[in-house]
């Protein structure tokens, strides 16, 4: 069964707004999918159309073979949800939130709090469990409202810029614990960033969004090669064979675009042979960054 699944998927909001136009997704239990786009692409209101928030005005969509739209409390009780603004109870402690937020959850007292208590301290707010939350920082207010979404054990885990207001240590911890949940629990990870580069280190699969409309959806290497096959070849040295004067960049420096990287080997051993001097060689694929700006660009001429 598919963790998450949409057909045609469309939402048009009153004024004829389309905020996702035909969206087609399918996700395996376990994955860690990027939907990455800029701000007002459609990602939050893919994420509320499959948390039954919003009835698609078009197409359809399932999580783990139940419809949303049709049975909310159902999705809820198998998903978990994390904004980018964390929206809990400032007169309430933090355990004292994740013990409510666990009762709504239908969690048995005891083993709520033994949750609670395990999910704060790997999160790293527990010397901070008891204190109102009006107290927390930005920061902390995001890393308990994953601790809440995380309460229940969710088969499915929706993230709305999740490291937004984390410093670098926090962000790693969080990032290694949506990590270990996919690998060891099989938790499906959906998450939703403007951040390529926070994305290209996390996720195992991915789709670019712009407009409410699906761009390209794949693995890393699949989006590459939709964009540009090979490699870029960065050589530095001197005496270098005169054929390759054309790719010269710089003072000892050569760039050179080669199909795969089995071809290096070869390259190099015949700028030895022909008494070049090489200092350094790299290897540089595409980044998701670079590869998403690329397709977006495509885009814009193909709608001209």
């Amino acid at each position: 069964m598919k963790a998450v699944e949409t057909e045609n998927l469309s939402k048009i909001y009153t004024g004829g707004k389309r905020a996702v136009d035909g969206l087609n997704l399918s996700l395996e239990p376990g994955e860690v999918f990027g939907f990455l786009g800029p701000n007002g692409a459609g990602k939050t209101t893919t994420v509320k159309l499959l948390n039954g928030m919003l009835t698609p005005t078009e197409g359809s969509c399932r999580v783990f073979g139940r419809d949303p739209a049709r049975e909310p409390e159902k999705i809820h009780a198998l998903a978990g949800v994390v904004t980018e603004h964390a929206q809990m109870y400032d007169k309430l402690t933090g355990m004292e939130n994740l013990l409510f937020y666990g009762a709504v959850f239908g969690l048995e007292p005891g083993k709520c709090r033994k949750r609670a208590e395990a999910l704060l301290e790997e999160l790293e707010l527990g010397e901070a469990a008891g204190r109102r939350l009006e107290s927390y920082s930005t920061g902390m207010r995001q890393r308990l409202s994953l601790a809440r979404a995380l309460l229940h054990r969710p088969r499915v885990l929706f993230l709305d810029e999740p490291t937004s207001g984390l410093d670098p240590e926090s962000a790693q911890r969080v990032n290694s614990l949506i990590g270990r949940l996919a690998r060891e629990e099989e938790v499906t990870v959906f998450l939703c960033t403007h951040q390529l580069r926070y994305a290209q280190e996390l996720c195992t699969r991915y789709g670019l969004i712009e407009r409410g409309q699906l761009l390209a959806a794949g693995s890393l290497q699949q989006l590459r090669d939709q964009v540009s096959s090979g490699v870029t070849l960065r050589l530095r040295g001197k005496h270098f064979p005169r054929e390759l004067a054309k790719n010269r960049e710089g003072e000892e420096v050569y760039t050179l675009r080669v199909q795969n990287e089995e071809e290096i080997p070869r390259i190099v051993r015949k700028i030895v042979e022909a008494g070049g001097d090489i200092y350094h060689v790299s290897a540089r694929r595409l980044s998701l960054e670079e590869i998403y700006f690329a397709l977006t660009a495509k885009g814009k001429e193909e709608s001209l």
